[in-house]
């Protein structure tokens, strides 16, 4: 999963870059600034920041990690909020362009973020994830392939989205979740859940006939070929939606690798949320999104909140993937991707 949003103390990560959100003089200062200062070592640090100053608001730099897990440290000076209206949007994403830009030229395989300014520079969190998240995935289909970003935060009071967005699918789920599903046995089946990692949804699931939909899709004519692997009918797909294979693992949040394991391999059936994946980047209608996990075995289930949160996006046609990774890490379920 290229990009995902985790929560943990970002000094404790092994990765190879950490970034941290500094001010315009690398000075130590409060918040994330100063924890980074502290557990690389403040003096070390101090004198590795004092030849790059100043940087320019948005600019970055790099220095070694010293005493973090992390091989480097790339400084970006985030903007002070002023409302809105002085470029703080623009400079905020120049944050996040410039420290991957620097992570790649420094041949970083893995970069973790904070959530840039929305500290004490008093970025309302719901516009600086927005924009974090914007930049990261514009960069990932972009400008990178291979790289892996973590946005970190602490805990979920820095974590924030629109609560528009959190009420419509609230009042989906309230709409269409069971606490159990219940099936006659000899209409059951059970299925593991996810082929590739058990510990991603550590759970098995009762899975019944999946309705047939009754808009033609397609993959009616896919479903109807019994003797097409999952792979196979992917491949199809793909050509259909006239999309080329790296723009659907990348708009997928897919690793390459596992990607080309889906493709070459006509016996492997990938995990359900990688399906899940799939096809919303191919921007799947809800009847093709059944279809396709059928293929490989599966079933949206209505006593699953992972199944209800990712349904309603697909139902209301809303595809980008670090959107609904973002309302599934707020419901504390796994990641797409």
């Amino acid at each position: 999963m290229p990009f995902r949003i985790v929560r943990d103390d970002i000094v404790n990560l092994k990765v190879d870059a950490v970034v941290n959100a500094a001010n315009t003089e690398l000075r130590m200062g409060g918040g994330v600034c100063g924890a980074i200062f502290r557990a690389a070592g403040a003096e070390a640090l101090r004198e590795a920041c004092a030849p790059l100053a100043p940087i320019p608001c948005g600019g970055a730099a790099i220095t070694p990690g010293f005493r973090l897990n992390a091989r480097f440290i790339i400084h970006t000076a985030g903007p002070v909020y002023r409302g809105g209206q002085s470029g703080e949007s623009r400079l905020l994403r120049s944050c996040y362009v410039n420290a991957l830009r620097l992570a790649r030229q420094n041949g970083c395989a893995s970069v973790a973020f904070p959530l840039i300014s929305s500290g004490i520079y008093g970025y309302p969190r719901e516009e600086a994830l927005a924009i974090a998240t914007s930049a990261i995935a514009d960069f990932l289909l972009h400008e990178d392939d291979g790289m892996t970003v973590l946005l970190v935060v602490f805990d979920k009071a820095s974590f924030s989205l629109s609560t528009k967005l959190l009420g419509d699918v609230a009042a989906y789920i309230d709409e269409h979740y069971v606490e159990q599903h219940f099936e006659p046995a000899s209409d059951r089946r059970l299925r593991t859940a996810d082929f590739e990692d058990p510990t991603n949804l550590n759970e098995a699931a009762w899975y019944g006939p999946t309705p047939k939909s009754s808009v033609p899709s397609d993959l009616d004519a896919i479903v109807d070929n019994l003797s097409e692997s999952f792979s196979q009918a992917l491949l199809h797909l793909i050509d259909r939606k006239g999309r080329t294979d790296v723009e659907v693992y990348k708009r997928a949040n897919l690793d390459r690798k596992l990607f080309s394991k889906i493709r070459i391999g006509k016996d492997y059936n990938p995990a359900k949320r990688t399906v899940l994946a799939l096809a919303v980047a191919l921007e799947l209608e809800l009847g093709e999104t059944r279809e396709l996990l059928e293929r490989a075995g599966y079933a949206l289930s209505p006593s699953r909140k992972f199944d209800m949160i990712v349904e309603y996006f697909i139902a209301n046609r809303r595809y980008d993937i670090f959107e609904i990774n973002e309302v599934l890490f707020h419901y504390d379920q796994p990641l797409l991707g």
